[in-house]
């Protein structure tokens, strides 16, 4: 799965330990909706789906 430079900064925000897991998430969100890249929009709507604002 692709990421944007923009989605890939935000992803950085995350705590080192937990990245790798919310990467797998918000790419199997995406696959499920059928992109071929995760963006910042998609990013932060998979974020707040989690809860996190």
């Amino acid at each position: 799965m692709n990421w944007t430079p923009q989605a890939e900064a935000r992803l950085k925000e995350v705590p080192f330990f937990v990245r790798p897991v919310v990467r797998k998430r918000i790419e199997s969100l995406a696959a499920e909706a059928g992109l071929e890249a995760v963006d910042e929009a998609f990013y932060e709507q998979a974020k707040s789906r989690f809860g996190q604002n």
